[in-house]
C-alpha cells in the first residue's frame, strides 16, 4: 500500500488551510501530522482517507502497484477520530458487529477478547449511550486497530483517555499496527513520539 500526494491543496470557502503538499506513504512505516490547534493537522488527514475532497493537486493510492479507486478506499482505512461518532442505541458488541459489515476485522481475535484487550469487558452488553467519553475513545481504537486494513490513521488517539487508557494505546501500536501504513494527527508528542517521520502542516501554509 502506497499514498502518494502531488502538490495538494484543500481551502474552505478562500481560505487555503494547507496548499503545495506533495509526500509519500508507504506501507510498514509510521508517520506524524503535527501542528496547532486549528492549523489544518486534522483536516490532512481527512482528505487522505477521502472524506473531504481536496481543492488542488492529485492523491494516488496503489496496493501492490495497482491502483485503489475511491469506491475501494473504505475497505482499505481504518480511521479513529474524535469527530466520529458511535451509534449510542448499540451495545459495544453490536458496534463491532455492525462495522464488520462494511470492513473485516483480524481473525486473531474474537469480538469478546477485542473488547477485553481494550478495558470494556464489563461494559460488552451496555448501550453505548451511557459509557463515559474515555469508554467510547477505547472503543473507538478498538474498532480502528482491530480492523483488517493496510492502512491506519489516528486523529489526536488518546483523546478523553486517561492515564491507563494512553498506556492501552501504546499497547495497541506495539501489538496490532506492525506491517501497516500508520498516519497519526497530533500536537501531543507521547501520541506519536514513535513514528518514523514527522511532517509538520505548517510547511504547506
Amino acid at each position: 500500500m502506497q499514498i502518494t500526494l502531488n502538490n495538494v491543496g484543500k481551502r474552505f470557502n478562500r481560505e487555503w488551510i494547507f496548499r503545495h503538499c506533495s509526500y509519500q506513504f508507504k506501507l510498514g512505516k509510521r508517520y506524524a501530522i503535527t501542528g496547532s490547534n486549528g492549523s489544518g493537522k486534522s483536516t490532512l488527514l481527512q482528505v487522505i482517507s477521502g472524506s473531504l475532497t481536496h481543492n488542488e493537486g492529485t492523491i494516488a493510492i496503489q496496493n501492490n502497484h495497482q491502483p485503489i479507486t475511491s469506491e475501494q478506499l473504505y475497505s482499505n482505512i481504518s480511521i479513529a477520530a474524535p469527530y466520529l461518532e458511535l451509534i449510542e442505541e448499540m451495545t459495544a458488541k453490536e458496534m463491532l458487529d455492525f462495522h464488520a459489515q462494511f470492513k473485516p476485522l483480524i481473525n486473531s481475535l474474537s469480538k469478546d477478547d477485542m473488547l477485553e484487550t481494550v478495558g470494556l469487558k464489563t461494559a460488552v452488553n451496555k448501550q453505548i449511550r451511557y459509557y463515559s467519553s474515555g469508554m467510547k475513545q477505547r472503543l473507538k481504537l478498538a474498532q480502528a486497530f482491530f480492523s483488517n486494513t493496510p492502512v491506519l490513521l489516528l486523529d489526536e488517539p488518546t483523546t478523553n483517555l486517561d492515564a491507563d487508557g494512553t498506556a492501552l494505546y501504546h499497547h495497541l501500536i506495539e501489538n496490532y499496527s506492525a506491517n501497516k501504513l500508520v498516519i497519526i494527527s497530533s500536537n501531543d508528542k507521547q501520541e506519536y513520539d514513535f513514528c518514523e517521520e514527522v511532517i509538520s502542516i505548517g510547511d504547506y501554509k
